[in-house]
């Protein structure tokens, strides 16, 4: 006989750790989709239009899939945020829309946060599941993360932290 940790693991229960990482999930999944479609409207690239089209397929997939699992546990989710409008890039005036490189730079820091946290609910969890899960969210976010880093540096916009181009001599003792 097996203890209530072992056989099935979507029979198992969520420890508290599992539902905090899965209910933040979803949570910053519905903040990603509400605020990327805003960008699709500020966004004039159209490389960075279709890697935001990709990055909100991404977070409406993780929301069904962490809200199911959520409300299969008896867990209520976050609600979902209202619908964003369509306006058209030209109507936004200049001194408030976001430019291309700051859209790129913001989304790729948000993707990097977005690895960090999966690996983190990845090493928390105890349900084969459930890390899974997160550990297949990993994996789409690095291709999403190299798409956008390759956006950023084939358009100029990615800015690199102070490199070391000319490296000091070594110093015989």
């Amino acid at each position: 006989m097996t203890g209530i940790l072992g056989g099935n693991p979507k029979e198992e229960p969520m420890h508290y750790g599992e539902i905090f990482n899965v209910w933040s999930a979803s949570m910053a999944a519905k903040g990603t989709v509400s605020c990327y479609r805003a960008y699709l409207n500020h966004a004039g690239d159209h490389d960075l239009k279709k890697v935001l089209g990709s990055l909100i397929d991404q977070a409406e997939l993780e929301i069904s899939e962490c809200d199911k699992l959520l409300e299969d546990n008896g867990i209520a989710s976050a609600p979902i945020l209202p619908h964003r409008p369509e306006v058209k890039l030209e109507d936004i005036p200049v001194g408030a829309r976001f430019t291309d490189p700051e859209i790129a730079a913001k989304i790729a820091a948000e993707n990097a946060v977005g690895l960090v946290a999966c690996s983190q609910a990845m090493g928390q969890s105890i349900r084969e599941d459930i890390g899974t899960l997160f550990a297949k969210y990993h994996a789409t976010k690095a291709s999403l993360g190299l798409r956008i880093l390759h956006i950023n540096k084939k358009k100029g916009w990615l800015i690199p932290p102070p490199l070391q181009v000319k490296r000091p001599e070594p110093v015989k003792a």
